[in-house]
This record gives structure tokens, sequence and C-alpha cells, in this order.
């Protein structure tokens, strides 16, 4: 009986122990890299690694756990986008608008973020080590929102 238990144990062991797929759609990768237009896509867990994304439109796109590692985000418009767990490890994001982004989880390691909106921006567990960042309000300990001069 001991062997038949462990027998299917190690059968269903796998189906247990694996994380969730985050599943983009191609055709949504294909409209970003092609237009520059992605509002509301899916594209969780997207490699997006040294895209060339200036201007881009992703308000309200579901980026979680996306690969943007390099990627050059300036005056890219991530307003209302979900970006939890993301990596944007040595990423350019200059005037970026993440106003009430879901930025949980986010590695910016070595990213330059300067200039960027991030007011209403969920924030928690972020990685910022060796991150260059100018006029943005993102910090170890974070700051006051309310009285960052740089939003409207």
């Amino acid at each position: 009986m001991r062997l038949f238990h462990l027998a299917t144990l190690s059968l269903f062991a796998p189906l247990f122990l694996t994380s969730p797929v985050l599943a983009f759609n191609p055709l949504h990768v294909q409209q970003l890299l092609s237009t520059g237009e992605c509002s509301r896509c899916d594209l969780s867990g997207a490699n997006l690694s040294n895209a060339y994304l200036i201007g881009a439109d992703l308000t309200e796109a579901n980026l979680k756990g996306a690969n943007l590692k390099g990627a050059n985000l300036e005056g890219a418009d991530l307003s209302g986008a979900n970006l939890k767990g993301a990596n944007l490890t040595e990423a350019f994001l200059t005037n970026v608008d993440m106003r009430q982004t879901n930025l949980d989880g986010v590695n910016f390691a070595k990213a330059t973020i300067n200039d960027s909106n991030v007011y209403g921006a969920s924030m928690n567990d972020l990685n910022i080590s060796d991150a260059t960042i100018f006029n943005t309000a993102i910090g170890v300990g974070g700051e006051d929102l309310e009285d960052y001069k740089g939003w409207p």
C-alpha cells in the first residue's frame, strides 16, 4: 500500500510544484513591436528584452512577469499597467508615465529612471540596486508623494 501511495504522489507532485505559466498573446507582442501601441494588451511573461519601445502606448497593459531587460522605454505611457514581477534590469526609462501602475516586485537593478511620473503607483519589494534615479519618486524608504512637486 505504501508503494502505491508513493507512486501516486510522484505522478501528481509536478502538478502541485509548478508555478502558473504566464501566457502572453503573440499577436499583441507583434502589434507592440510594429506599431508601438498596445493599450490593454496581454504581454504577461513576454520576452521584450532590449526592445526599442520609445513613446510606446502601454496604458493598462498586462506586463506581469515580462522580461524588459535593457529595453528603451523613453517617453512610454505605462499608466495603469501591471508590471508585477517584471524584469527591467538595465532598462532606460526617461519621461515615462507610470501613474497608477503596479510595480510590485519589479527588478530595476542598474536601470536608468529619469523624470518619470509614478504618482499612485504600487511599489512594494522593488529592486533598485545600482539604479540611477533622478527626479522620480522612487527610493529606499520612499518619499512623501503628496510633497512631490514634479506632478500635475
